[in-house]
């Protein structure tokens, strides 16, 4: 199995707000399409909620405490580990939220993350902090955006 984790994130990790991204740059939403189809995106029930929809083309993972939970077109378990052992053959893509990606960082063996160089003071979840030296850095893209530069860069372990 391949853990990754793919987000988008501010100048200091700032990920979301009111259960919501901050930035929808549709480079970066169709960047996002192309690398996870075809593949399992596993997230939190906050995340999966703030979706129009389960995510076409992708197996749909949740997570969550609440036992009676039901995720239309998308499979529920009740721990990480659970929500692992159902994927040890995927090719998983960590999509969020902050307490998801936290618990999964250390696992993970590529980040596939978009750097916005922009902030938001009221975020209300940010992304782990990470050790890049870990890591080696490719970078994909640059894009500025109504005046927002943000670049595609893949770590890997």
């Amino acid at each position: 199995m391949a853990i990754s984790i793919i987000a988008a994130i501010g100048k200091n990790n700032e990920l979301g707000k009111n259960n919501d991204l901050i930035w929808h740059f549709k480079e970066d939403m169709k960047f996002f399409r192309e690398t996870t189809t075809g593949n399992t995106v596993l997230m939190g029930r906050k995340t999966f909620e703030s979706l129009p929809h389960a995510l076409p083309n992708r197996r749909n993972v949740v997570v969550t405490k609440d036992k009676s939970y039901i995720a239309e077109g998308a499979e529920v378990f009740h721990s990480v580990e659970e929500a692992l052992k159902s994927t040890e053959n995927d090719n998983v893509f960590v999509i969020g939220g902050g307490m998801i990606y936290n618990e999964l960082l250390p696992f993970c063996d590529k980040l596939y993350l978009t750097e916005i160089d922009d902030e938001c003071p009221d975020a209300d979840v940010y992304f782990p902090k990470f050790n890049k030296s870990e890591y080696s850095a490719e970078k994909l893209t640059d894009y500025t955006v109504n005046g927002v530069r943000f670049s595609h860069i893949i770590y890997s372990k």
